[in-house]
């Protein structure tokens, strides 16, 4: 098991991503401000599709509406991976994330895995993971993707007040501790193919929509400055949920916060 000490054995997840498009090149910062600004970055240099950005620990990590992600060193995972889509292919990153996520925790725990609309992974009603997509256009053209990913691994989370509620991670769920390598490079793998369906045209809104929590129940949604509720009867093929309000109107939400569902 490594420790903050000795940080990931990066180059075990680089031989087992062989031949994949993504983790072609992982870039290792043990601490850093946020792994999505370094992918950034990368991504204005030149560098590959399929590049991941991977931290220890992040001085300024963020995820969605800028929240701060709770970042200690040695424990969790906090990465970036570099991608270059076609825009109408744009909708469907989340979707991957999403479901990458989704699989690897299934796999390692053994337990039900859910995604709460639009993009949080909970293991028992508690967040296990987080994803933060971010688009860069240049001139009209899309120059490139980020889709960062936040893994709590082996964090007690009962350490952390302010998440102490309403977190969850790998190890909490289980009662063990978990190879972060082996966590990383199945998650890894699990986008490399999906991302590979997309490329080929495929849709994967059914299969996403089929680990959706928030589906069918009531709810409580805030896009913008507005508060939306009703219920939740389904989503379309580009992610967004298709909300049955109170007054009987359909609305289709292309993002937003779903505060509460029942």
């Amino acid at each position: 098991m490594n420790t903050p000490e000795t940080g990931l054995d990066i180059g075990s997840v680089e031989a087992a991503m062989a031949g994949a498009v993504i983790g072609q090149r992982i870039v290792y910062r043990l601490r850093t401000g946020s792994t999505m600004d370094d992918a950034r970055a990368l991504a204005h240099g030149g560098a590959a599709e399929g590049t991941v950005v991977v931290a220890e620990e992040q001085g300024a990590g963020r995820g969605r509406f800028d929240r701060r992600w709770v970042s200690p060193p040695g424990l969790n995972l906090y990465f970036t991976i570099l991608l270059r889509p076609e825009p109408s292919q744009l909708p469907s990153m989340n979707m991957a994330a999403a479901l990458a996520v989704h699989g690897m925790a299934s796999e390692a725990t053994g337990l039900a895995v859910a995604v709460k609309w639009p993009n949080d992974v909970r293991i028992g009603g508690r967040k296990l993971g987080g994803i933060l997509v971010e688009t860069e256009f240049d001139g009209g053209r899309l120059a490139h993707a980020l889709v960062g990913i936040g893994i709590n691994v082996n964090l007690d989370v009962s350490e952390h007040a302010e998440i102490s509620e309403i977190a969850a991670s790998l190890r909490s769920a289980t009662g063990r501790e978990f190879e972060r390598e082996e966590i990383l490079a199945v998650a890894l793998r699990k986008f490399d193919e999906l991302y590979s369906r997309i490329r080929a045209g495929e849709s994967l809104a059914e299969e996403w929509a089929a680990t959706l929590e928030t589906l069918g129940k009531r709810v409580e949604l805030r896009w913008g400055d507005r508060l939306l509720r009703g219920v939740a009867e389904g989503v379309n093929d580009a992610g967004n949920l298709i909300l049955l309000q109170d007054d009987g109107e359909r609305v289709s939400v292309v993002a937003g916060e779903v505060t509460s569902q029942v």
